[in-house]
């Protein structure tokens, strides 16, 4: 008997994180199909996924904030065996701006895709989380047992409420299974340099700022903040390599498919558990670049907080899962990637 090919939605599939998970799905055997409304992706990243794995995913251009277009979709592909939750904004500072944006977009298509979800025979949901949700947490490392407080930004409330929104219907719902992944910062690209970070207009992150200031297309770069209270000043944060982090959600929903998850609803920090400044990123990126940065020290970021790295513990053990990559080999890949693109 063959075996069956589990059918996974991945929502923001052209996205950053998204097209390097669905890499990663595609390469462990799952059937992809991928929403994405375009917003903050382009329709070339669906041939760069083709030209690193061979498979061409299914597409389909949907806005998540359209409730009939939600449910059509779900008419369409009722076989869906588990869905990767991406599709967001997710800009701190944008969020602070334009916090009705964020509300709107993020919460809405949330609560449309749960309620699809609650119809398919196979309920598996595994949710795009944030370490915002901590805020400034009283101990660090972070453990997913440190309180959740009141987020610093719009943006990291619509993670609080997502994952509320979640809890609860796992609560109301015993079929639905999720696994919520609580991530600290995204950065590099894959090894291939086909696919990476490419954000429209001004990068909200540092790593992109970084390597598009590298290569010229940027002044300077601006560092939010040197009277921090830390080492150097500057903001310390968890820089885990978005390959590792695209390992971590199929190894969640290789849980859920194969029915190991002792709870209905688990989370987890996916991180590297190392903290690094603002000022070491750039010190590390020109040892292995030997690119010299242009920067400037400018006012704090509404939003920001002082430091975060995650307590990793909980993944290692239960998922079986911990990052391999450096902060190094992420800074690489991202100046590959950036000169590629550029090339």
């Amino acid at each position: 008997m063959a075996t069956k090919i589990h059918k996974i939605l991945v929502t923001g599939g052209l996205g950053y994180i998204g097209s390097h998970v669905v890499v990663e799905l595609q390469n462990k055997g799952f059937g992809v199909v991928i929403i994405d409304d375009l917003s903050n992706s382009s329709l070339s990243v669906l041939d760069r996924i083709v030209g690193i794995t061979g498979i061409k995913p299914v597409f389909e251009k949907i806005d998540l904030k359209e409730k009939k277009s939600v449910t059509d979709f779900f008419i369409r592909h009722e076989d869906i065996d588990g869905v990767i939750h991406f599709a967001a904004s997710k800009a701190v500072g944008e969020s602070v701006n334009n916090p009705l944006k964020y509300y709107e977009n993020n919460i809405h298509s949330l609560v449309y895709l749960l309620q699809e979800i609650n119809k398919l025979a196979s309920q598996k949901l595994i949710f795009s989380s944030s370490c915002t949700v901590y805020g400034q947490a009283d101990e660090l490392p972070i453990s997913e047992e440190a309180q959740i407080k009141e987020p610093e930004s719009p943006y990291g409330n619509t993670k609080k409420v997502g994952e509320q929104i979640i809890k609860d219907t796992c609560s109301a719902n015993t079929l639905l299974n999720t696994i919520a992944l609580r991530y600290f910062n995204p950065i590099g690209a894959h090894e291939s340099a086909t696919i990476g970070e490419l954000p429209i207009g001004t990068p909200q992150n540092l790593v992109p700022f970084v390597t598009q200031t590298g290569i010229g297309l940027r002044e300077k770069l601006s560092i939010f903040g040197n009277d921090y209270p830390t080492p150097d000043g500057t903001c310390i944060r968890d820089y885990i390599h978005v390959v590792d982090l695209a390992k971590a959600h199929t190894i969640a929903m290789e849980r859920l498919i194969e029915e190991k998850n002792t709870e209905n609803y688990e989370v987890y920090n996916i991180g590297t558990g190392k903290g690094s400044s603002v000022l070491e990123v750039v010190n590390a990126f020109k040892k292995v670049t030997g690119v010299r940065l242009n920067y400037s020290f400018a006012e704090r970021r509404a939003g920001d907080i002082i430091s975060a790295y995650a307590d990793t513990k909980k993944a290692n053990r239960i998922l079986g899962w911990k990052s391999e990559l450096t902060l190094k080999d992420a800074l690489l890949s991202a100046w590959k990637w950036e000169k590629k693109i550029r090339s």
